[in-house]
């Protein structure tokens, strides 16, 4: 009898009470592939401090070497809504609805465990050959999500930014956008970029356009332009890490399509077999678990 207890309360001790915590902490299911989960990118976050902790005062570091452990900025196309509601017998727009959630949902985790930039492919300059009705749905989606949230951007602190080509945005949205834009300007450590009717391919032209009218002008001299004088004229410069260390593409298609073409030179990708609206915490967690092991595995200090 005094056996079966003291199982029972080592049980207890050592799985049930710490699996319940980290269940509530990181709002996973509860399961012993969570906390396996959590357990690695635990220890690999441990020995990436103590190996930075060794050569503080010692080395120079790199900017790399200063992030610690997770990505700063981590990038994501949202793909599968339309596949989604598919699957379920739903209409279209209740996938776009679906997949509005799980952004603020993921956003939300992704702060919680110290990203400071997250990026996300919301509607690209392709999106706009969709079906009308699809298409202003959309719109109508991005308007109701910016008037809703500001209160969580507000609370939280969250920098809001967006990026990609304006003219063709209806001007309600543009209102809610630069309204936004200007309450969170101030805001630092979390900082949220929107791709909004974005191509990298716009992006790089439309650098290279200011470049020369730049040197038109002479305020630049063409022999001093170079990769960092090209990354200053990109898009994603409002960000403080404006190139991504991760990028995710959901719904398990191979290829970063037309999505900051130029940022990701040296970014890992990440193609999970899993649609945007079931893009959940635990499938988050997996995938900065496997962006530890590749910097591990291929000796790169993240």
């Amino acid at each position: 009898m005094v056996s079966l207890f003291s199982v029972v309360s080592t049980f207890i001790a050592i799985v049930l009470i710490p699996g319940l915590f980290i269940s509530r902490r990181l709002s996973v299911p509860f399961s012993i592939r969570n906390i396996l989960r959590f357990i690695k990118l635990a220890a690999s976050q441990n020995d990436n401090d103590e190996e930075r902790n060794e050569k503080r005062g010692t080395n120079t570091m790199g900017e790399k070497e200063k992030r610690g452990g997770l990505p700063k900025h981590v990038a994501i196309i949202l793909d599968g809504n339309r596949r989604w509601a598919q699957k379920r017998g739903l209409g279209t727009s209740d996938g776009h609805k679906a997949g509005a959630r799980r952004v603020i949902e993921n956003a939300k985790d992704c702060f919680a465990m110290g990203i400071n930039t997250v990026s996300l492919f919301a509607f690209s300059t392709e999106n706009w050959a969709r079906p009308e009705d699809e298409v202003n749905g959309l719109m109508s989606l991005f308007e109701e999500n910016f008037r809703s949230e500001m209160p969580f951007f507000q609370r939280d602190k969250i920098k809001i930014s967006v990026i990609g080509n304006r003219t063709k945005i209806p001007q309600s949205l543009l209102g809610l956008i630069r309204e936004t834009e200007e309450a969170t300007k101030s805001y630092e450590g979390k900082h949220l970029i929107l791709a909004i009717d974005y191509s990298g391919r716009f992006d790089i032209m439309q650098a290279c356009k200011s470049l020369a009218e730049k040197a038109k002008n002479g305020l630049i001299q063409v022999e001093d332009i170079d990769e960092n004088v090209i990354d200053k004229e990109l898009m994603t410069n409002c960000s403080e890490f404006p190139n991504p260390d991760l990028l995710i593409r959901t719904s398990g298609e191979q290829r970063i399509s037309n999505f900051f073409l130029w940022q990701s030179a040296y970014t890992e990708l990440y193609f999970p077999n899993v649609l945007w609206p079931d893009f959940g915490e635990a499938e988050y967690l997996e995938a900065l678990t496997w962006y530890q092991q590749r910097q591990r595995r291929f000796g790169r200090r993240v």
